[in-house]
């Protein structure tokens, strides 16, 4: 089975990266409460770097620069490419399918996290979120 690419744009302001923040309900009615970083996937024909600036478009309705590349998290199912951005145009608002998904049960929220709180909540790839911070980059 081929593996799901994605990407994920990390975007520092001072001691603060944006996230997605979630809240859904889980098979069981417990809520469940995590950040995420966005991005997403890989389309046909698209590069990594084409698929971040499309994702972060829809997902956060900016227009970003790539400053560099981070690294790459792997597992059974999936890659994800993770990029340090900075927004070029535009202010983070909720949009796209995250938007058009929010509700009650299955709610979003764009959120500015600082990162001395990264540690005391579920966030998904810390040492690239602190890559980025120390402008830790490698080639691709």
């Amino acid at each position: 089975m081929e593996k799901r690419v994605s990407v994920r744009g990390i975007i520092i302001d001072g001691d603060k990266v944006y996230a997605i923040f979630r809240r859904r309900v889980n098979d069981d009615g417990i809520f469940k409460e995590y950040y995420v970083i966005p991005g997403g996937g890989l389309e046909k024909g698209e590069t990594l770097e084409e698929t971040l600036i499309r994702e972060l478009k829809e997902e956060l309705s900016i227009d970003v620069d790539i400053i560099g590349y981070l690294g790459f998290d792997e597992d059974d199912t999936s890659i994800a490419h993770f990029f340090k951005c900075k927004i070029l145009n535009g202010i983070p608002i909720l949009g796209g399918e995250e938007l058009e998904r929010c509700s009650s049960d299955n709610y979003y929220e764009i959120r500015k996290v600082n990162i001395c709180d990264l540690y005391s909540i579920d966030i998904l790839a810390k040492d690239m979120i602190m890559k980025a911070y120390n402008d830790e980059f490698i080639e691709l």
